[in-house]
């Protein structure tokens, strides 16, 4: 049973024998149930994943209330989901690994609790589980972001532009002029490299498969900040390639041949980032790359990185840059459609890869 109690400046809820301070909206609205998005078998999202009506759980010490305000819908959520990916929660589990909600709730009487209803919070903990009307969570796994970020920004921040700047940051020691090379220059990552390297001054070459609207494709990354913006096929006689400096630094999403042909343009004692395979099929490195060029090949996943910077200074810095480059306008959201949380089904079936191709993110957004 929820019970409203009236105050002028902090409204005050009760939740069993628990005092919260919450927002007026938050006592006006609440029907003490979340809406969850749940899967308890591994196989095909559009399957296994339900919908059901969960009761909001009572605050512990140092917990809050969170009411979710956006979530995408990532290639990793899906594929965990599937079953495939590194990580398998334990089922049944909620799926959603990033997003943003507003605090609705904290216990009266924290003094520790650095948040307040009417916060922004994004997951500072992996697979929290996003797609859900409202999260209990403790305060220390969320982190609280600034007010002026749009919620869109907010949702998609976490990930994609971070991997983009952890990559961009802590391989190859990339200078002002010099040149980056990427495949998947279209995914969002791809999109947030484009992006953050011309704030860094830096030089792109941008890989995309070859499709019936690529001359639209390639203006849109060109407008995002793209030097050059090439097929697959194109890449080798490309002579706008050839004009830049040779890259030292190359970013690879996709694996199989495109993956090959993207380390036969880095210059020698160059450094190829794996960070995903698109393609399904494994990295071929030809001999004479190891042997004469003396290549470096790393690989980069976003979720240890932050597993193991939890509470690192470089995490906080990292988010302000990040927000300083989207308040500029310097860092735009990827291509994106918003979803409502009732049609997610067609999220999930959007957000699946065509003919190995993946079209706009999906974002899931919640009525507040």
């Amino acid at each position: 049973m929820w019970r409203a109690v009236t105050s002028v400046r902090d409204p005050i809820i009760a939740i069993g024998s628990l005092s919260l301070r919450a927002s007026t909206h938050y006592l006006s609205t609440l029907s003490g149930t979340s809406t969850t998005l749940e899967y308890k078998d591994y196989g095909d999202p559009l399957k296994v994943v339900v919908k059901k009506e969960v009761k909001i759980p009572e605050l512990k010490k140092g917990e809050v209330l969170v009411q979710m305000l956006a979530a995408p819908v990532n290639p990793a959520d899906i594929n965990t989901i599937q079953g495939v990916y590194a990580i398998k929660p334990q089922l049944p589990s909620i799926p959603g690994n990033e997003g943003v909600g507003e605090v609705m709730a904290v216990k009266e009487g924290e003094t520790d609790i650095m948040m307040q209803p009417g916060d922004r919070v994004i997951p500072r903990i992996n697979a929290m589980g996003t797609w859900r009307t409202h999260l209990v969570a403790s305060s220390t796994d969320l982190i609280k972001i600034p007010s002026d970020i749009g919620v869109v920004e907010a949702a998609t921040i976490a990930v994609n532009p971070a991997t983009a700047y952890r990559m961009l940051k802590d391989f190859v020691p990339v200078k002002s002029g010099e040149t980056v090379i990427q495949n998947g220059a279209n995914s969002a990552v791809g999109q947030a490299v484009i992006q953050i390297a011309a704030s860094l001054g830096l030089k792109t070459v941008n890989i995309v498969r070859d499709r019936p609207d690529i001359s639209k494709l390639k203006q849109h990354l060109s407008d995002l900040g793209g030097t050059i913006v090439v097929t697959e096929e194109e890449l080798r006689n490309s002579r706008e390639v050839k004009a830049v400096p040779r890259p030292m630094l190359a970013l690879n999403c996709v694996s199989g041949r495109s993956g090959t042909e993207l380390l036969r343009q880095l210059a020698p004692q160059g450094t190829m980032v794996t960070y995903g395979g698109m393609s399904r099929q494994p990295v071929t490195v030809p001999v004479g790359a190891l042997i004469f060029n003396d290549i470096s090949f790393k690989g980069f996943w976003m979720t240890r990185w932050n597993q193991q910077h939890q509470h690192h200074p470089a995490r906080e810095e990292m988010l302000n840059n990040l927000f300083h480059l989207v308040r500029s306008g310097a860092l735009q959201s990827p291509d994106h459609t918003t979803v409502p949380f009732s049609d997610y089904q067609l999220a999930l079936q959007n957000a699946m890869p065509s003919k190995g191709m993946l079209g706009k993110k999906q974002i899931l957004t919640f009525k507040k």
